[in-house]
């Protein structure tokens, strides 16, 4: 059943189930926000089209750029006009990925379906326009809806102020249609948000307030309240506030959230990056909800970092569509991370693997063990070439064989902890994925180096299939 139109024997966009995705057909193009924004170079930032079919003569390499039509945007996330949650509606089409400008407050919306080697842009939904109707600023997370509308997460107002954030909705044809929540039932941050209809729930996570976080980060501005730690708990799809969970010490700045694929599950993770851990939510028998610590990465002891400890900084993370693995990135650290959550409850480490972060041997910056041995980590070249910066955002083909991994997390903040990537740019790498035992390892024969682009350096971020991904669908 299809929320809102009704039963449909025809399919629409993307697959009935997540198993079924699973057998998909192998990912050919993938589409990569690439930022100038902040790096210094006048430039607009741009959406690159990159090779991943091994077998074309352009594998690892981009071999198309849409340039957007203004500087100073900051692409970030992205998402899709119409996924899996429409497959019921024949009429639905995945046709346009929204690009949200965290910067900006722009929102383009790019047809990847007319040449999908070669997008181009549709339509610029303008700041001014979401500001006056919403009073919404900031945009951040989109997905489709089944009803055809698309939902957009936005982290504060105009002026920066976290208060004023809340959930951007617009319509089939991308206009603005005003906000998603009940008045009055906006939460105190905002970020990321994924829904669960059959469970009627929806939960959004919390980053910080824009005007803070736009600056690069200050540990004093957690402490002034400047940053989230809670989750918040919405009915679904009537928008009203249901209960907000205070995550505590152990939940600091919680990021990207996910609930297990399979649409009948109460339970999903959220990657709280300050803390460094993965805390696991679920529904208790009264039908509220509750929170524990499931997978904790300690700090790291460390010698001549601005603290004495470093925590891992989980960034991103995602979910196989089969719901037995979970990965995830440690930005400072340097390491991506794969652990079986068969148990939910009790997630095992099945793979790690190292290709990048602050303590990678031949910088100054080196861990310290209990027993004050002191060591750093071995990072690979990859054809010749050393990796910079750390693990950021990642993308996990439908077959769950091949992780895609970019390095930009937030242009101030890559000038703050990675100012080398202001100089050198991004890269992309690929990691081949055991399915079966569980391991990680790099490869070799995968390489995009965004600091070799025409105008510059780039700084490289979130990355999207043309067929849809195992973060941007959700099953109804």
């Amino acid at each position: 059943m299809v929320e809102g139109n009704g039963c449909c024997k025809l399919a629409g966009p993307g697959y009935d189930t997540p198993l079924e995705a699973m057998s998909g057909p192998r990912e050919a193009l993938i589409y990569v926000t690439c930022v100038y924004t902040g790096t210094g170079r006048e430039k607009p930032d741009f959406l690159a089209t990159v090779d991943v079919d091994p077998n074309s003569p352009t594998y690892s390499k981009v071999i198309h750029r849409l340039p957007v039509p203004y500087i100073g945007d900051e692409l970030h996330h992205s998402g899709w006009n119409a996924c899996s949650s429409c497959h019921g509606d024949p009429s639905a089409d995945r046709r346009f990925l929204i690009l949200p400008s965290l910067v900006s407050g722009r929102i383009y919306v790019v047809d990847t379906k007319t040449n999908p080697k070669a997008p181009s842009l549709h339509k610029v939904v303008q700041p001014d326009d979401i500001v006056k109707k919403t009073g919404l600023a900031y945009p951040h997370t989109s997905h489709c809806l089944a009803s055809g509308d698309v939902m957009v997460s936005c982290l504060g107002d105009k002026d920066g102020n976290a208060k004023g954030n809340g959930f951007l909705l617009l319509d089939s044809q991308f206009n603005v249609k005003g906000r998603w929540e009940k008045p009055g039932h906006s939460p105190s941050f905002g970020y990321d948000f994924w829904y669960q209809p059959r469970h009627k729930t929806m939960i959004s996570s919390s980053w910080g307030a824009p005007a803070a976080f736009t600056k690069g980060f200050n540990l004093q501005h957690v402490a002034d309240g400047l940053y989230g730690r809670h989750l918040f708990v919405y009915s679904w799809p009537d928008g009203e506030l249901k209960q907000t969970m205070d995550l505590g010490n152990t939940g600091l700045i919680p990021l990207e959230i996910r609930f297990l694929h399979d649409p009948s599950k109460d339970t999903g993770y959220v990657g709280c990056a300050l803390s460094s851990n993965m805390v696991r939510f679920f529904k208790t028998q009264d039908g509220s909800w509750n929170h524990e610590v499931a997978i904790s990465v300690q700090p790291l002891k460390v010698q001549n970092w601005i603290l004495p400890e470093m925590p891992g900084l989980i960034t991103d993370f995602l979910i196989s569509l089969d719901d037995r693995f979970l990965y995830f990135v440690n930005w400072l650290h340097g390491d991506v991370r794969q652990y079986n959550i068969e148990d939910p409850k009790n997630p095992v480490l099945a793979g790690q693997v190292w290709v990048g972060g602050l303590v990678q041997k031949g910088s100054p910056i080196v861990a310290v063990t209990e027993d004050g041995q002191t060591w750093q980590s071995n990072v690979p070249e990859i054809q010749g070439r050393s990796l910079r910066g750390g693990p950021q955002m990642i993308q996990l083909s439908l077959d769950g064989k091949r992780l895609y991994v970019t390095n930009s997390l937030f242009s101030t903040w890559d000038r703050q902890f990675y100012p080398e990537l202001m100089e050198k740019g991004s890269h992309m790498l690929q990691i081949d994925v055991d399915t079966e035992k569980g391991a990680l390892k790099i490869n070799p024969n995968f390489f995009v180096d965004f600091g070799a682009e025409p105008d510059g350096p780039s700084l490289a971020h979130e990355m999207r299939y043309p067929g849809g991904d195992c973060t941007s669908d959700i099953w109804i």
